[in-house]
């Protein structure tokens, strides 16, 4: 394997779908050995197609399964079973996403594998942890309804919505990370392993944040805003001439000179809009005031002005015009890992996370089904993929 600063780490992967393999991605983008373990069927995000990337392979499962190796162990089978315990045992970590008790079921669960091996960090992840949850489906899109995420998402005559894209599956493949780190931070000291246990609903709490914060001290739930926010204001969408854009005015500097720029500074000084909390509280006035001034010029006009000003403003942007506007910046959002050996590419964005001295590698596209050989049977074979197998029985934690 390629160096890293986690080189020398082997993670049995033995999750689907998204938040489990998210996390491997980052330990495998920073050196770590992952090794995908799938069913003879793999990983259902395979299947999760169109669109395809260049190589044909689903864009869904490419988005979270570079650099790792694939095997395939039947764990409805002795042979496939005796092979996945075997790579566990060598494995510095282990991360699952099964429903409670199946892990136990085949043998392959923390107590078991740790009296072999006292160093393992065994990561397991869930929709709503191990007690009165367990049986509940740990799916993205009910985590963000029974997590109060959706009652605060979209217009306040309207519906409540979800989020454009798997958000607490993401949240929680972040801090299986961070908690995978910790442990093995841990166990430099100590020598022993931790368990990691991480679930969609306790990932997505901790994450609401301010509003959770005002939830739990006035008692109140908060409203749906639309695009406004809570506790600042104008911090939200506006229509200009062509096409929505953003202000994010954070502060009374921001706000006078926000003012200033769109040709009513009268506004700065008006005591329903001279400070955040009496504009918060003219939200409706103020907005009234602002959008006929912001709709006679187009939005780029308009951003360059509160630019010039040091206000915070940008364009609605597509995916496509994020990608753009980043790479503007320098910040190279978007690697292209390859295949030397077949010509199979992949293209998605960067890894995040940058570090001076250890950074994230790129190297290989995301794997073949069955594509490597069992190389955990031979500890100095190099090769860059194993596959195992996992049980069809079972149902997803995780999912879009």
């Amino acid at each position: 394997m390629a160096d890293g600063v986690l080189a020398g780490v082997r993670v049995a992967d033995f999750s689907r779908v998204l938040a489990g393999p998210y996390a491997t991605m980052m330990l495998a983008d920073f050196g770590a050995d992952v090794v995908k373990i799938e069913s003879p069927a793999g990983d259902d995000t395979r299947a999760w197609r169109p669109p395809v990337n260049a190589s044909g392979e689903s864009t869904y499962f490419a988005s979270v399964n570079r650099n790792k190796r694939s095997v395939v162990c039947d764990l409805r089978t002795e042979a496939g079973l005796a092979d996945a315990r075997r790579l566990a045992a060598t494995a510095d970590v282990v991360v699952e996403n099964f429903r409670p008790g199946v892990m136990e079921s085949f043998g392959l669960d923390e107590d078991s594998l740790r009296a072999g091996n006292p160093g393992l960090v065994y990561c397991s992840i869930t929709g709503f942890g191990r007690e009165a949850g367990a049986a509940l489906p740990g799916y993205d899109l009910l985590v963000q309804a029974v997590g109060g995420l959706m009652s605060i998402t979209g217009a306040p005559e309207g519906e409540p919505s979800k989020v454009g894209v798997a958000l607490v599956d993401i949240l929680t493949g972040q801090n299986a990370l961070a908690g995978i780190l910790l442990a093995l931070r841990a166990r430099d000291e100590n020598g022993r392993g931790s368990r990691v246990d991480v679930d969609l609903l306790g990932s997505l709490l901790a994450a609401l944040t301010n509003q959770a914060s005002s939830t739990l001290a006035t008692g109140t739930p908060p409203p749906r805003l639309g695009n406004a926010h809570p506790s600042i204001a104008p911090y939200e969408l506006f229509h200009a001439a062509d096409r929505e854009f953003v202000v994010a005015v954070g502060n009374d500097r921001q706000f006078a000179a926000f003012a200033e720029t769109i040709g009513l500074p009268g506004l700065a000084t008006d005591d329903r809009f001279a400070t955040n909390e009496a504009r918060v509280g003219h939200r409706a006035a103020l907005r009234a005031l602002l959008e006929p001034a912001l709709a006679g010029r187009p939005a780029a006009d308009w951003v360059d002005a509160f630019g010039r000003a040091r206000v915070p403003a940008g364009l609605v942007n597509s995916i496509a015009e994020a990608f753009a506007f980043a790479d503007a910046l320098g910040l190279s959002p978007v690697v292209e890992t390859r295949d030397p050996a077949s010509g199979r590419s992949n293209r998605q964005p960067a890894t995040p996370i940058r570090l001076d001295t250890a950074p994230a590698l790129h190297r290989t596209p995301p794997p073949l089904l069955g594509e490597h050989e069992p190389y955990w049977l031979d500890d100095t074979a190099t090769s860059t993929t194993t596959t195992t197998t996992t049980p069809s029985t079972t149902d997803d934690r995780d999912t879009p």
